[in-house]
C-alpha cells in the first residue's frame, strides 16, 4: 500500500471512495489499528485510543458479532431452549468506555432508528438490516466528553429497505459535526452520504494501492479525477459455462414448482408470517419485496430446507408436499443460493476454488471429494465473472464484494432448479452490479434455472421478473403477502430500469 499522508482532523467527515477490491478496507483497517504494514506509520491524537474510541459499521463487523454470539449459545442447555445471547440494549450501552450512561441519548437513537421493539432482543434474531441499524446506533451513542470519536461507516445503508434509508441518512447527520470525525468507505457514488466534508478516491494498480486525489468533497466531486470512476457497464459473457438441464425426472406439467397455503412462521409468541399462500410455476422469474424484518429471509428458508417449521405446514416443493419422504439434502440439490446467512457461514480456512466446488455438495467448505471436472467448471465460472484470477486466495482474504461473486459461481455450478438471490448485490460497486445482473438475464435466458430475487433498492432487479410478491403489515400482527402477475409490458419496463451506470 503506498498512501504518502492521509489524516482525519476532528469535525472532518470524509469518503473514501473506490470500486471492489481497490484497498479502502485495507487503508481502513491501517487507520483503525488492525494491521500492521511494514514501513507504515499512524499516529493518534493524545488521549485516543483506538481500541475505545473507534467505532465501526460494517458487515464484516455484524459476522463477527453473529459468530461470537453463535459460539456462546447455550439454548440447547436452557430450561426453555433459548438463549437470547446479547441484547440489542446490552450492545449499544457497552460501546460508552466509561460506565456513565445517557438514557436521553439512547431513547433519542431507539425512536430514530426505529430500534424501540427490538432494544430487549437478541441480536442473533435481528435480519441484516435490523442489525446494521443497531450497530449504527451503537457508533453514534458511543459519545466522550474528554476524547472524540472516530466513525468508520463501510456502506452503512447496505442491507437497509427504501422505506428507511432516508430516516437514517438525516439521523447519521445529525450526530455528525464539530465534536467528531468519520470515515465512510463508499463504491457507489450515490451512496456517499450527505454528511460528507472531504473525499479521498482510492486505487488498486498492479500490486500497489494509493490515493489519486483528496481534498474537500464539493470541489473533487466536480473534478475530472472522480469522472473517471465512473465505469461503463461490463460487457456481460454471451454464453455460460457448463450448462447441464436441470433434472426433469420428475414431470411437474402445470403443477407448481413452489406452493405455499395458509403458511405462518412464529418465533416465540412473535408472529413474523401469517397464513401466506403463493404459488410460483415453471417459467416464473419473482421478485420479492418488503421493509427490514418483514419476514422476507424466514420465507426462504421454508422454501430450500433451512427452516425446520415447513413440516406439518401446506409446503409443497416440486409437487411434493414436505415432509413425504424426502431428506433435507434432496431439497437442497435443487436451490442454488446466495445469501447474508450463507455469506456468514464462510470463516477462514477455505481458498476461493473450493468455496465454489463446495456448490456441487451443498456443503459450506469442501469435505468431498471432487475431481477435475468439477474443478474445472467451476474456474469456468469464477472466469465468467472476471475474477478466476483469485482462485487460489483464501475467501477470507478478498474483498466483500468479490466474496459475493464467488456465492454466485458457488450457487450456479450445479445448475440449480431455482436460484434464491436475497440481496445479491449487497456489497457491489456499480461495475460488479451490472455484471452480476447481466449474468442474471443469461441464467434466465439460456438456462432452465429460475430466479427468486429479494432486493431493497429500487429498480435493481434483473429484468426477466415475471411475477411480484410483497410484503405488507397484517392488521393482527405478522406479514401478509400480496401476489402480482407481471405482464410483458410491466416485465419490459422492469428490464428498461435496470440501472446502466
Amino acid at each position: 500500500m503506498v498512501v504518502d499522508h492521509f489524516s482525519l482532523d476532528l469535525g472532518q467527515h470524509w469518503c473514501l471512495f473506490g470500486g471492489n477490491g481497490s484497498g479502502k478496507t485495507l487503508l481502513a483497517e491501517l487507520l483503525c489499528g488492525k494491521r500492521v504494514d511494514s514501513g507504515s506509520y499512524v499516529s493518534y491524537a493524545d488521549g485516543f485510543d483506538p481500541g475505545k474510541d473507534i467505532h465501526i459499521v460494517s458487515f464484516e463487523e455484524q459476522q463477527r458479532l453473529w459468530q461470537r454470539d453463535n459460539r456462546l449459545d447455550i439454548s440447547e442447555y436452557a430450561d426453555n431452549a433459548q438463549d437470547q445471547g446479547t441484547l440489542v440494549e446490552q450492545l449499544i450501552r457497552a460501546s460508552r468506555s466509561t460506565n456513565k450512561q445517557d438514557e436521553a441519548l439512547l431513547s433519542s437513537l431507539a425512536v430514530e432508528l426505529a430500534l424501540e421493539e427490538f432494544l430487549h432482543k437478541g441480536i442473533r434474531f435481528l435480519s441484516s438490516g435490523q442489525i446494521r441499524r443497531v450497530l449504527i446506533a451503537r457508533a453514534l451513542y458511543a459519545r466522550r466528553d474528554d476524547v472524540p470519536q472516530l466513525i468508520v461507516f463501510d456502506d452503512p445503508l447496505e442491507s437497509i429497505d427504501r422505506f428507511s434509508c432516508q430516516k437514517m441518512e438525516d439521523c447519521i447527520q445529525r450526530y455528525l459535526g464539530e465534536s467528531n470525525c468519520s470515515l465512510q468507505l463508499c463504491r457507489r457514488e450515490q451512496d456517499i452520504l450527505p454528511s460528507a466534508t472531504h473525499l479521498a478516491l482510492i486505487q488498486r494498480s498492479e500490486k500497489k494501492i494509493f490515493l489519486s486525489q483528496q481534498g474537500p468533497i464539493q470541489s473533487l466531486r466536480e473534478s475530472d479525477d472522480f469522472a473517471d470512476f465512473r465505469h461503463l457497464p461490463p460487457v456481460g459473457p454471451d454464453t455460460l459455462p457448463g450448462i447441464a438441464t436441470p433434472d426433469t425426472s420428475e414431470q411437474l406439467g402445470d403443477e407448481a414448482l413452489i406452493r405455499l397455503e395458509n403458511v405462518s412462521a412464529n418465533y416465540g409468541s412473535q408472529a413474523v408470517l401469517k397464513n401466506i399462500n403463493w404459488i410460483m410455476k415453471s417459467g416464473d422469474h419473482v421478485l420479492i419485496e418488503g421493509p427490514n424484518g418483514c419476514g422476507k429471509s424466514t420465507l426462504l428458508s421454508l422454501i430450500d430446507g433451512e427452516n425446520h417449521k415447513a413440516y406439518g405446514q401446506g409446503v409443497s416443493l416440486f409437487g411434493k408436499l414436505r415432509g413425504s419422504g424426502e431428506t433435507v439434502w434432496e431439497i437442497k440439490s435443487r436451490f442454488g443460493v446466495v445469501s447474508n446467512e450463507l455469506h456468514n457461514k464462510y470463516v477462514k480456512g477455505w481458498r476461493v476454488l473450493d468455496v465454489v466446488v463446495s456448490g456441487f455438495f451443498d456443503s459450506v467448505g469442501l469435505y468431498d471429494d471432487s475431481g477435475g471436472s468439477e474443478h474445472h467448471l467451476a474456474q469456468q465460472w469464477l472466469k465468467t465473472l472476471g475474477i478466476e484470477n483469485i482462485h487460489e486466495n483464501y475467501y477470507h482474504e478478498i474483498s466483500f464484494g468479490q466474496q459475493r461473486l464467488v456465492l454466485l459461481a458457488r450457487a450456479m455450478v450445479k445448475s440449480p432448479s431455482i436460484l434464491i438471490l436475497d440481496e445479491p448485490c449487497v456489497g457491489l460497486d456499480d461495475y460488479h452490479r451490472s455484471l452480476i445482473l447481466s449474468t442474471l438475464e443469461l441464467i434466465a435466458e439460456q438456462t432452465k434455472t429460475q430466479l427468486i430475487y429479494v432486493s431493497h433498492v429500487e429498480d435493481e432487479k434483473p429484468g426477466c421478473i415475471t411475477q411480484k410478491l410483497e410484503f405488507v403489515a397484517g392488521e393482527s400482527g405478522g406479514f401478509m403477502l400480496i401476489q402480482t402477475e407481471l405482464s410483458n409490458e410491466q416485465a419490459n419496463k422492469l428490464s428498461n430500469e435496470m440501472p446502466t451506470d
